[in-house]
């Protein structure tokens, strides 16, 4: 497994998220994904994400959340409207950990907002159509992991 992390590019800049879950370590790729990881950054730093719920919980593959209304139809970018998908050669969901800007489903480009989520597995088919802009990191991904623990209902 540790050839994964030779074919990412270095990251650079981090964020620490705050859950009832734990703490999570995120580091960012900017150079790949600039417009992603400002407006992560940026929307941590106002506190947007603040008391937001993982709406969308989905075991051994993804946990979503970044939505402050709940129900997964809300959020918003800090440039005023959505913004461009940014794909990487080097960055593919190949593993759980890692972070990508959720979007409207089959067919939606460039529509990403706040919302994003965090791989709970390998996840092939979001390749090429959701922007991958960070990972968890350090012994925080086992609180990740606690994601699958949830009780989800159908």
């Amino acid at each position: 497994m540790s050839n994964v992390y030779i074919k990412e590019p270095p990251t650079d800049g981090k964020v620490l998220l705050r859950t009832t879950l734990g703490e999570l370590d995120v580091e960012l790729w900017p150079k790949e994904c600039p417009l992603a990881c400002r407006n992560f950054v940026q929307l941590c730093l106002e506190g947007f994400y603040c008391n937001t719920i993982f709406h969308r919980v989905i075991p051994d593959f993804v946990a979503q959340g970044g939505d402050p209304t709940g129900t997964g139809e809300g959020g918003e970018s800090v440039y005023g409207q959505p913004f461009k998908d940014e794909f990487h050669q080097r960055l593919k969901f190949t593993r759980r950990g890692l972070v990508g800007m959720a979007n409207g489903g089959e067919g939606c480009v460039n529509d990403n907002t706040s919302q994003f989520f965090f791989t709970l597995g390998r996840a092939d088919e979001l390749n090429e159509k959701n922007t991958l802009f960070g990972k968890v990191t350090g012994d925080t991904l086992y609180n990740l992991l606690r994601f699958n623990e949830i009780p989800t209902g159908k």
